[in-house]
């Protein structure tokens, strides 16, 4: 990989390609999601090669090591949950917006499984994928409450930050637990709204 590749993939940008190599890589980027959620990050590029139908050559193409096709998972899956904070605003009330983006948050989070731990400790915390991502979740968390306050369905002294520290707790909390994920959620969001006098 060139440095204008390099550049390009640590900012978020794919490398041009054609259309059955951009095909290939969805493919591999969807297998790699579902290898990842269901064996951790540490999955058999070989096994997520096959799943993809391709061969491990196609995989190195795209992806010249582990690190690469992980930080394209993550970076896909945080586009996919901010693309849905805009989906819920747009969709429904503004309390149904924020209690529908945060289940979708779980279940993100759910199926990270080491992922991000594994792109911190490769990239540290202070990459510029990682501060990126976490400014892209913390952004449509701000979207959502923004207008959730200003309906008055919401505290005022709610922070995003307090938001995604929260759901993040929910979810190690039910780790071994999943059937107890949304009443817990349930419970945090009755924590959020304003109270009534």
């Amino acid at each position: 990989m060139d440095m204008s590749d390099k550049t390009r993939a640590e900012a978020g940008e794919e490398p041009r390609m054609r259309a059955d190599a951009r095909r290939s890589r969805a493919k591999l980027l969807e297998a790699a999601t579902a290898a990842f959620a269901e064996t951790g990050a540490d999955a058999p590029l070989e096994d997520i090669a096959r799943r993809a139908g391709v061969g491990i050559g196609t995989l190195y193409r795209h992806f010249p090591t582990r690190v690469d096709l992980q930080a394209a998972v993550y970076r896909s899956q945080v586009e996919t949950v901010c693309a849905a904070a805009d989906e819920y605003m747009t969709s429904t009330t503004p309390d149904q917006a924020l209690a529908g983006w945060l289940r979708a948050m779980v279940a993100y989070l759910t199926t990270k499984r080491g992922l991000s731990r594994a792109l911190v400790d490769s990239l540290g915390k202070d990459s510029q994928l990682i501060t990126s991502c976490w400014g892209a979740m913390s952004d449509a968390a701000e979207r959502l409450m923004t207008r959730a306050q200003e309906a008055g369905m919401l505290r005022d002294d709610i922070k995003p930050v307090d938001v995604l520290r929260l759901v993040h707790g929910v979810v190690i909390a039910t780790e071994r637990a999943p059937e107890e994920t949304d009443r817990l959620l349930g419970l945090m969001l009755d924590g959020l709204r304003t109270r009534k006098e």
